[in-house]
């Protein structure tokens, strides 16, 4: 499950992009940043393969 926690970044988008975005976000009422969210996290699963893996902690 993704954590709720978030970070302040800044990025740059195109003009278009933006533009784009401001319509779907007002035409289905999800903001911007959860657009953006929703791409990162589906480049981050395409790529998942070149992730480091994170070692499993054993509890003996």
């Amino acid at each position: 499950m993704a954590s709720t926690r978030k970070v302040a970044t800044t990025i740059y988008i195109t003009v278009e992009q933006d533009e784009k975005l401001k319509l779907l976000s007002q035409s289905t009422g999800t903001s911007m940043a959860q657009y953006i969210r929703e791409g990162i996290d589906y480049i981050l699963e395409l790529h998942k393969d070149r992730l480091p893996q994170q070692l499993g902690l054993s509890i003996d």
